[in-house]
């Protein structure tokens, strides 16, 4: 797509702790703002945020031709249960499967786990009298009666939202629709959730668990989106309002508003969908993304220019961030590890005298104790402004270097009888490897390598912290696009129109009806057209088929793409192939004498576009740093005096060697000694080693012999 088709859009992304707004004009510059998010109504930081660019582009709302939205609203909504009150009516005798999960343990050795409550409890999870079969043959009829009976338990507790989830009716969505119908004729008011829609796929406690999350939050997301539709469209933006989802792709807002489970990692995706851009553009095989912000980090592994996807993931995880104890949703996501290291993440001291660094975070409000909000409690923020990383004048608004101080020096310093800057530093030391723990956990479960990739590094905190988490993890380079800050948000301009459909239909290869599943793609096809060209009406549109496939006995499926064409009596071979290729490049090897059988089928419709990243224009100018700041060296480990940058003011041949600042309005990259900075054809900062590091500081190991635990600096 030429940057001529492209009118001025806007991109907008809240996030636990802040709200970034993207203008992109139609030459493609981009105008950006970074302001707190506002937790009363979200969409107050939103219309502040866009008043603030149009004023700076000297634009009016008629000027915009798009915006898109990500947040992280449903996620927080979870996390923190401030959803509605919600019921569950399923299929009689299966009320508990919502709460017996898998009957297993995803720690095997501690005694004390514990699962996230279901998001229903027992007395409004109702029974229903009806029964269908595995292929959606009704054995019980749709009891009507005890539908009706279960109003008044609905009445007596305020139920705001109803998930309905019958056995097989992934199948036969028939009785789960006829239900849907009683309700709306004797509630009316009820927001309604059907798995046959949500998620109409095998296994019943991830239908439901997704069917119930759904109708948790929709209420909540449909009274903000709706609510920030009518205050745009009264402030005379005429143009279509698109929502990122969490698998990639943008959709229009009423599908938004029944779907909005799809939301939960909206944002995270935009971050993902930028750096894969990156990748490939500039021709990168293996890399890693890494989004730092203020609440989460988000690591995100890419190779030959696609991000890994899945269909499944967990919320509320309560247990270390560890799999299988979250509440899991199956919907298209990117596939990410999100732990809670951000900027706001509370530092603390344990019972063993062990700093702690998040997953607690600080939000916005009160914020870390140098955001001068009435925050006290040390963040890594704070301990980023203790090591001199931010560069205050160029922060988003005032900060309070002595209340940062104040916080390192009396919640961890005075602990454990360190001065502030070696407190500080444990901080972002602790941080930094258990951002580096987690992308390492995260590459192995998928049978990956980090060895080696580049890192490319966005959100506020992302390039204060990147070198560091390059040293640690062997990186080959460092990757800081153009507004770092606000990646994300940037990320959502580069996104097509995309939805996806999915549906189980349990074939054997070797008995496979092709008529059946040719028909289920018709049926998909048309699903996913009807939302797809609500937003992009005039646009050629690609289909990409995927079916999940496992050999017989087995419990877990693996992802393969298929032709897109129709079946016939040959596909079985060239299914099985496509199959045993998958599962030989994943496993090293293939299952002789086993049948193979396809439990699921998806259909991905998306606009065939690809958005670049626009390359920019740098003069041949040398550098000349504008300050000098007193910035913590991890490689040399002591501070000094350290040279400041503007980013701006970077050209194509300049070479900033470390230890350096290199600032710009919504964050700063660090580049520590032994690393050069240079900036390539797309305006990224890229950072190089330029000499085998001699110190390798790991976070066992904090003791030198240039900071010393005292109560005052050298």
């Amino acid at each position: 797509m030429t940057s001529a088709t492209l009118p001025s859009r806007l991109a907008v992304d809240i996030g636990g702790t802040f709200t970034d707004v993207v203008l992109e004009l139609p030459d493609r510059r981009l105008i950006t703002y970074k302001l707190l998010t506002t937790y009363d109504h979200p969409g107050n930081a939103v219309l502040a945020g866009i008043d603030h660019v149009l004023k700076q582009a000297g634009l009016n709302p008629a000027d915009i031709g798009l915006i898109i939205h990500g947040t992280t609203l449903a996620t927080n909504a979870l996390i923190e249960r401030r959803g509605a009150a919600t019921a569950l009516l399923t299929t009689a005798g299966h009320r508990d499967a919502l709460e017996m999960a898998h009957e297993d343990r995803f720690e095997q050795y501690d005694i004390n786990i514990d699962r996230p409550k279901p998001l229903v409890p027992r007395h409004l999870r109702l029974p229903v009298t009806e029964r269908m079969n595995k292929d959606g043959d009704v054995l019980i009829r749709l009891d009507t009666q005890s539908i009706l009976e279960a109003l008044p338990v609905l009445d007596q507790h305020n139920v705001e939202s109803v998930a309905i989830g019958y056995l097989h009716g992934f199948v036969n969505p028939d009785h789960e629709q006829q239900t849907a119908e009683i309700l709306n004729r004797e509630r009316p008011g009820l927001s309604i959730s059907l798995a046959s829609e949500v998620a109409p796929e095998i296994r019943e406690f991830e239908r439901l668990s997704t069917t119930c999350a759904n109708a948790y939050v929709r209420p909540l997301m449909a009274r903000y989106l709706n609510r920030l539709a009518g205050e745009l469209k009264t402030r005379g933006f005429g143009c279509p309002f698109f929502l990122m989802t969490s698998g990639g792709g943008l959709t229009t807002l009423e599908t938004a508003t029944r779907f909005p489970i799809r939301l939960v990692e909206s944002g995270p995706a935009g971050g993902a969908i930028l750096a894969r851009q990156i990748a490939r553009q500039l021709g990168l095989d293996r890399m890693l993304s890494f989004d730092m912000g203020g609440t989460t980090a988000k690591l995100c592994l890419i190779d030959d220019g696609e991000a890994l996807t899945s269909r499944s993931f967990e919320v509320d995880r309560v247990y270390r961030f560890k799999k299988g104890s979250g509440l899991p949703v199956r919907i298209p996501v990117i596939e990410m590890v999100e732990i809670g290291a951000g900027g706001g993440s509370i530092a603390s001291v344990d019972k063993l005298q062990r700093i702690q660094v998040g997953p607690e975070s600080a939000g916005s409000e009160p914020g870390p104790a140098a955001y001068n909000r009435g925050g006290s409690q040390p963040t890594v923020t704070d301990a980023d402004v203790c090591l001199g990383k931010i560069v205050p004048e160029r922060f988003a608004f005032e900060l309070n270097l002595e209340a940062a101080n104040e916080s390192i020096k009396s919640h961890v310093g005075s602990q454990l009888d360190m001065n502030p800057e070696l407190a500080a530093f444990s901080i972002s030391e602790i941080v930094d490897e258990n951002m580096a723990a987690a992308a390492r956990a995260h590459a192995a479960e998928f049978g990956m390598d980090l060895g080696a990739r580049d890192i490319v590094a966005f959100g506020g905190a992302a390039p204060l912290h990147a070198a560091r988490l390059g040293q640690k993890l062997g990186a080959q380079r460092i990757i800081i696009p153009g507004d770092a800050g606000v990646g994300s948000a940037v990320g959502f301009l580069l996104a097509p129109v995309s939805y996806e459909v999915v549906r189980s239909r349990q074939q054997l290869l070797l008995s496979l009806d092709a008529g059946l599943v040719n028909q289920l793609f018709t049926d998909m096809h048309a699903e996913a057209e009807s939302v797809v060209n609500q937003a992009a009406q005039h646009s050629t549109l690609k289909e990409l088929r995927h079916a999940y496939m496992r050999y017989v006995g087995q419990g877990h499926e693996l992802c393969v793409e298929i032709a897109n064409e129709a079946l016939d009596k040959g596909s079985s071979h060239d299914l099985a192939q496509r199959f045993e290729d998958a599962y030989r490049t994943l496993y090293g090897h293939t299952i002789d004498g086993v049948d193979i059988e396809v439990l699921s089928w998806t259909l991905t419709l998306s606009e065939d576009v690809e958005i670049t990243v626009a390359e920019r224009v740098l003069q041949e100018v040398p550098a000349e740093m504008i300050s000098k700041q007193t910035c913590f060296d991890t490689t040399k480990t002591q501070s000094l005096s350290t040279p400041v940058y503007l980013r701006k003011d970077l050209s194509a041949s300049c070479r900033v060697t470390g230890p350096a600042l290199i600032t710009e309005d919504q964050t700063t990259t660090v580049v520590p000694g032994g690393f050069v900075a240079s900036v390539n054809s797309l305006g990224c900062i890229v950072l190089e080693k330029t000499v085998l590091e001699t110190t390798v500081l790991e976070t066992t190991v904090l003791e030198t012999t240039v900071l010393e635990r005292s109560d005052t600096h050298d």
